[in-house]
């Protein structure tokens, strides 16, 4: 291909290694036994739990040969619970014992727990008792009507006793790179959710590449605030952690006080986020008082970050952003932005891929390659690419083309350089009069406002237009702008028939417990209040 397609060939200058979950902790062991591998970050600080390197493989280990006590290697097994030290000794347990696990947002109802677990085919779940009054125990106990698959049940109250049931002689089978380590069910923004079907070579790799690419080094402290049933979490937090012989810093559930006296106590070098994460931490009361010194970089993903907002903490934290871009369908992460780019880069793109990445931008109608410069769907190949989605052959055939190339559904454009930026989501696209709007162009504009806290822009339906653009705000606290102030705002920077027909002030948005907005809910609930749907 020409350099002037949207088209970066594999950087490989950075070797895919043939790692197992397994494998990654067995050397993080023996190359750093005594270091801190894991904290427990609960708000207790004199509670706190910690495991070194060497300890979590023991713990592992036992828990490897309890799992294979009741399972097979291949089974799959739920864990449904907040983010306890218990749910990351799973996730290495499982990994050793070779079965897959299946992680299960703990702020699931009960139907969506039952559609979970059937369709995963969970042979077990391991869950706690209740979680923000969710009575998860009793769920649970009325799942095998939904899920005839599940025969074993765990409380994670009963933890110990599950932990001696297994037998020290109990060997452990060998696991492979390719083989299935994790069916992660999509964040459901857009509807139903979908198990992407994930194996160790691509989780492992990727978290070691995006830790890498931070710079983190062995006994270095990486604060994690976010759920460990999302890949940024049991991805890049766990297995990352893991690869750089880093210390995880996991917090029990966010929450923006626990997360500054964290960075006091801990002092983690670096953090992960998501933007709703960030915004949250920034407007805290005790945010300005906070120290925040060990901090060097922070890095965030998973849904859109606001120009404005990277500017805003690099400015007030004196530290480096690093932007991700990926999905769960590719492991984690896609792109980054690296710690020595220009500011403007890291404010206005997603960077690069990472190494080992192949990516392409297609016209979305005709799957060709598009001039750079020029917008269309983001497309990857490459080792971190999902099997397909469980048991879903025509899901996996849409989501993945025939030579291999994930289509993410996300609009870019990748400018001469190869760096990359997001305009929107192709199911997010407003077409009105038959001009396409992406809303992310709307909403960096009105982030930018001071007053603003978070913003979100769908398109409704409209007789005459086919669609009208309204905007969702959401006010920093105390902030004061009016709905005039935005649309001069917008006008003043994009055409007409970008700016906002209505613009709706709300307390806060939806969203998904791994901080994305859930746009489907503004759209269906302004439909059904203001049109009649």
């Amino acid at each position: 291909m020409t350099a002037s397609l949207s088209y970066l060939p594999a950087d490989t200058s950075q070797p895919i290694r043939d790692s197992t979950v397994g494998s990654v902790l067995r050397e993080a062991a023996e190359m750093s036994p005594d270091t801190i591998g894991l904290i427990e970050g609960c708000p207790d600080a004199d509670a706190r739990r910690r495991w070194t390197f060497a300890e979590l493989r023991t713990d592992a280990e036992r828990v490897a040969r309890a799992l294979l006590a009741r399972f097979e290697p291949g089974e799959r097994v739920g864990v449904w619970a907040p983010n306890k030290p218990e749910w990351v000794l799973l996730q290495l347990g499982a990994g050793l014992a070779g079965l897959v696990l299946v992680p299960l947002n703990p702020a699931y109802r009960q139907r969506e727990l039952g559609y979970a677990l059937k369709q995963s085919g969970a042979a077990g779940i391991f869950h706690a008792r209740e979680y923000r009054g969710n009575p998860m125990a009793e769920w649970v106990a009325q799942a095998n009507a939904e899920a005839p698959a599940l025969r074993s049940t765990v409380s994670l109250d009963d933890w110990q006793d599950f932990i001696d049931s297994g037998s020290p002689s109990q060997a452990l089978p060998e696991v492979r790179p390719d083989d299935p380590a994790q069916i992660q069910y999509t964040s459901g923004t857009t509807g139903a959710p979908k198990g992407a079907l994930l194996h160790h070579r691509g989780i492992t790799n990727n978290g070691r590449l995006v830790l890498d690419s931070l710079g983190m080094q062995p006994g270095e402290g990486w604060l994690n605030p976010l759920p460990l049933f999302h890949v940024a979490g049991c991805v890049v937090g766990v297995l990352g952690s893991l690869a750089s012989r880093a210390t995880l810093i996991q917090l029990e559930a966010f929450e923006p006080g626990l997360v500054l006296e964290l960075c006091e106590r801990e002092k983690p070098t670096v953090m992960g986020g998501v933007p709703t994460v960030l915004i949250a931490m920034m407007e805290y009361p005790g945010f300005a008082s906070s120290d925040f010194s060990s901090l060097r970089a922070v890095a965030a993903g998973g849904a859109s970050v606001p120009a404005a907002l990277v500017r805003r903490i690099e400015a007030t934290l004196d530290l480096e952003f690093c932007v991700l871009f990926g999905q769960t369908e590719a492991s984690c992460s896609i792109t980054r932005t690296r710690l020595g780019d220009a500011p403007e880069d890291k404010a206005e793109t997603v960077g690069l891929p990472l190494p080992q990445t192949e990516l392409r931008i297609v016209d979305p109608n005709t799957g060709s390659v598009v001039e750079r410069g020029t917008s269309g769907e983001i497309c990857t190949r490459g080792y971190a690419v999902m099997d397909g989605y469980h048991e879903m052959p025509e899901a996996t055939a849409a989501a993945i083309d025939a030579d291999g190339w994930l289509h993410t559904g996300d609009l870019g454009v990748m400018d001469a350089r190869g760096y990359c930026k997001i305009v929107g989501r192709l199911k997010d696209m407003i077409i009105r009069g038959g001009e396409n709007i992406f809303p992310r162009e709307i909403e960096e504009v009105v982030f930018g406002h001071p007053s603003v806290g978070d913003v979100a822009v769908v398109g409704v339906p409209d007789p005459k237009w086919g669609e009208q653009v309204v905007a969702f705000v959401r006010r920093v606290p105390g902030g004061e702008v009016s709905a005039e102030e935005l649309r001069l705002l917008v006008r003043e920077h994009l055409s007409p028939h970008k700016t906002p027909r209505e613009w709706v002030f709300v307390d806060e948005l939806p969203v998904t417990a791994s901080g994305k907005v859930q746009k489907f809910v503004l759209r269906d609930n302004y439909v059904r209040d203001h049109l009649g749907g």
